[in-house]
């Protein structure tokens, strides 16, 4: 009869010889071992099914699991209750169950030959306990063991020596081809691929717990790292703000020090007037502007050598005349500098994060890369690609009409111009210093000149003195506070007719005034004010005013606002001014030379025209430029807005590394570029210092642009760029950090040597524009300067800081009360 296919009964009621026969079979040493390696062992219980068959005990192998499962269940409710005394009688299969139980062996698994293999642990002689149970037990039933118990087999590898001992124990008959048999399934035994899953889980769990491990470590280095940088910055802080307060106060003790001398001996010169309190003592400081303080010494230079200063640019040494140049090629051949040396030096040695993480980082060219996902995204839309016969064809040397036209558009839009501008009005040239080029050579003859302030950018130089032999007239600003200049480097008329005076006085023939707005290196924006009256200033003179407002979309910050000189109601003479701009630096595109020329002096576009031929814009290119400008809403919605939230993280960066270095710079929100005053790290107040600083600089890995390449006035100014990406930007400030203060650590004992020095008219000076001002900016020796001297210092050590802020005489009162009761009735008895 075949129980196989019918559903077993759990209800079954199992006899007690038949509940023996079936312990006597499932408690053999080599059933219990293959029902605990597998994780299905159905087909342990259908051949102990089947083996009970042929004893005449006809169940199934889910009635002999269920069976089984019920005793086990039952065992384990008597031993957790206590219930079972020595002997197990209160149950009479106690003892068979706790043997087999509590004797089953354990499963150790090792590798052998790259195989999983059961390793029997056992706890004690289980087969002879179990025979010699049922040797006595299974009599009275009159039940024998069955010969054929013996072909339940364990998968897993048996073990020899409790095998022997079955056999010494019970020996069965047929054992001898029970054994034959089972050596030969030995051989044809393969793995269970289980034992390989469960083996490569509990590894990759193993090395999933030790990476997060390892992570964790990391996270929490990183953490204690950043919480030393914090508190490492806000001790840098709170130092930097009490040498603030002692300079503050240094300087006003010699003021009083003055003071008491010229009140000692009655001079009048200095004297204060006894009913002047301190609140009218401090508006008049506020209005002051250090007074008294000598010039620059490049502001007595004569005018020839304010024109086109070559040192610096020019290296005669060495060189040799060519006879196949012309005394203008020779002089171009000649034309270097501290640019062209870094830029040498920076192409044969370029940066790589992956390729050359040694090489130089260039913070010297003033290009924008933080864009180049965007801007490759948008060139490389189907729109851009066009290519018609008009477009390889010869165009109008002014461009093409449909180009002129969407500039027009453009300038109308974003200058913000009173009136739509025309497109008979617009030139386009390859890039704005082709537009210098040719505004220089239409506008004035071989050796007249051109009016700049400085510092300016020094391509400009090139543009007009090489190409067209056009001298510029420098009108130099300095970064002293006086009593017409509210900020460092501010450019006033008074400044531009004393320029114009002194060129003319001269016999210098000044035909144009250059403009950058917003300035670069500076990173100023002129207020409308500021133009008119720079353009009427021009007016009055029959001046050309070149306006380059290149930047004039990468103004960064809400706070700064941009005018642009089309946006004016009114030009005072709109026959002699000319707007130029681009693509290269508002767009990011510095390889792609574009700029445009406005003007409505038709002989200047007609003239201008004229040299196109020589500085044309390739078709393809004006096609895609147009289509670049035509969509406003792209440039609105995504560009602008991630190419002005880039720009201002990336300024935040530096100028919080300058900061914390307690380096001063001018605090601006335009262009790419940070006006750095590193006149504290020069030895000597010389451009030959300042050359030196930026050498040490080039061989530490980072190429900045020193001072001298914008002409300023005054040396250790320097210009870096910061528009790049984050990785480079921390790399390249590590490395100035290193070079200032190796830098600081020679100065500084070189001053230990000399204490007192009286040639401190050359170190910093600072504004409220001027952020941190540098230790070295107060006089040394209180002989070396006078009053207006210090009480101009005093207030620019004011505005340089929230120290007013933090320290209000309310504060003072409420914190020392007494005091300021002395203090109130001393004031009031003035």
């Amino acid at each position: 009869m075949d129980f196989r296919g019918k559903k077993y009964e759990r209800g079954s009621n199992w006899s007690d010889p038949e509940v023996v026969e079936l312990l006597q079979l499932w408690a053999d040493e080599s059933v219990q071992i293959e029902l605990e390696s597998c994780l299905r062992n159905q087909h342990v219980f259908n051949r102990i099914a089947e083996v009970l068959r042929e004893k005449g005990i006809h169940r199934t192998g889910d009635q002999c699991r269920e069976k089984i499962k019920k005793m086990k269940l039952e065992y384990r409710r008597i031993k957790d209750n206590s219930k079972a005394p020595r002997g197990g009688r209160t149950w009479k299969f106690y003892e068979v169950m706790d043997r087999v139980l509590t004797s089953r062996p354990a499963l150790a698994y090792g590798s052998l030959s790259s195989s999983m293999m059961a390793q029997q642990v056992l706890q004690g002689s289980m087969v002879e306990s179990y025979h010699q149970q049922f040797a006595s037990s299974a009599l009275p039933f009159g039940h024998s063991q069955h010969p054929e118990l013996m072909e339940i087999k364990c998968f897993s590898e048996p073990n020899m020596a409790n095998s022997s001992r079955i056999q010494n124990v019970v020996p069965r008959p047929g054992f001898s081809a029970l054994h034959r048999l089972r050596k030969k399934r030995k051989g044809q035994r393969m793995r269970d691929p289980l034992d390989d899953l469960l083996l490569k889980t509990l590894t990759s769990q193993r090395a999933m717990e030790e990476r997060f491990l390892q992570m964790e470590e990391r996270r929490f280095q990183r953490d204690l790292d950043v919480e030393e940088r914090r508190m490492q910055l806000e001790q840098r802080r709170f130092e930097l703000e009490r040498e603030h307060e002692f300079r503050m106060f240094n300087v006003f003790a010699q003021m009083l020090s003055i003071l008491k001398q010229s009140h000692s001996s009655s001079s009048s010169s200095v004297a204060m007037p006894r009913s002047l309190d301190f609140s009218q003592a401090l508006s008049e400081m506020e209005g002051m502007g250090g007074g008294g303080g000598s010039l620059q010494e490049m502001r007595f230079r004569p005018l020839t050598k304010r024109r086109v200063d070559m040192h610096g640019f020019c290296n005669p040494n060495g060189f040799q005349r060519s006879p196949y140049l012309s005394a203008r090629g020779n002089f171009a051949n000649m034309f270097q500098g501290s640019t062209e040396e870094g830029y040498k030096a920076y192409h044969a040695d370029k940066y790589d994060e992956d390729k050359n993480p040694n090489g130089i980082i260039n913070f010297g060219t003033s290009e924008n890369k933080l864009c180049f996902d965007l801007m490759s995204k948008r060139l490389t839309q189907t729109d851009m690609d066009l290519m018609e016969p008009s477009l390889l064809q010869y165009p109008d040397w002014t461009g093409h009409l449909f180009l002129r036209e969407e500039v027009a558009r453009f300038l109308t839009y974003y200058c913000k111009a009173p009136a739509p501008l025309k497109a008979e009005n617009v030139i386009v040239l390859n890039g704005c210093g082709s537009l210098f080029s040719a505004l220089a050579t239409v506008l004035c003859d071989p050796g007249e000149a051109v009016l700049i302030a400085t510092p300016f950018y020094g391509g400009i130089t090139q543009s007009i003195f090489l190409y067209g032999n056009v001298k510029l007239v420098y009108v130099c600003l300095d970064s002293k506070i006086t009593g017409t200049n509210t900020r460092p480097f501010q450019l006033t008329v008074e400044k531009l007719e004393k320029a114009l005076q002194d060129a003319q006085a001269e016999g210098v023939t000044v035909r144009a005034l250059i403009l950058l707005n917003p300035q670069n290196p500076l990173g100023d924006i002129y207020s409308l004010s500021e133009l008119r009256d720079y353009l009427e200033f021009a007016k009055r003179h029959e001046l050309h005013v070149i306006v380059d407002e290149i930047y004039m979309l990468s103004v960064f910050d809400e706070s700064a606002t941009f005018h642009s000189v089309l946006s004016m109601d009114r030009l005072p003479d709109p026959q002699r001014t000319h707007v130029m701009w681009g693509i290269t630096k508002d767009f990011a595109v510095s390889g792609i030379r574009f700029g445009t020329l406005y003007t409505e002096n038709q002989d200047v576009a007609n003239a201008v025209a004229s040299l196109c031929y020589f500085h044309g814009v390739c078709g393809p290119i004006q096609h895609k430029v147009a289509q670049l400008l035509k969509d406003r809403d792209w440039i609105n919605q995504v560009y602008l807005r991630a190419n002005h939230a880039r720009l201002k993280a990336a300024h935040t960066y530096v100028t919080d590394e300058l900061k914390t270095l307690g380096v001063p710079f001018l605090n601006r929100n335009a262009g790419f570029f940070v006006w750095i005053d590193f006149r504290k790290y020069l030895k000597t107040g010389t451009f030959e210092e300042e050359l030196l600083l930026w050498k040490r600089f080039l061989d530490n890995k980072v190429l900045l642009s020193c001072g001298k390449a914008f002409e300023c006035s005054e040396p250790g100014w320097f210009r870096i760029i910061f528009a790049d990406k984050t990785h480079r930007l921390q790399l390249g400030m590590q490395r100035i950090r290193k070079v200032l203060e190796e830098r600081e650590q020679e100065i500084l004992a070189e001053e230990k040597e000399q204490p007192c020095q009286s040639d401190q008219d050359g170190k910093a000076d600072s504004t409220d524009e001027v952020i941190f001002v540098s230790r070295h900016q107060e006089p040394t020796c209180a002989s070396s300067s006078n009053l207006g001297d210090l009480i101009g210092l005093l207030q620019q050590q004011m505005r340089s800081s929230d120290w007013l802020q933090k320290n209000t005489a309310e504060q003072f009162a409420q914190e020392k009360p007494e005091i300021y009761d002395v203090f109130s009735k001393l004031v009031g008895k003035q």
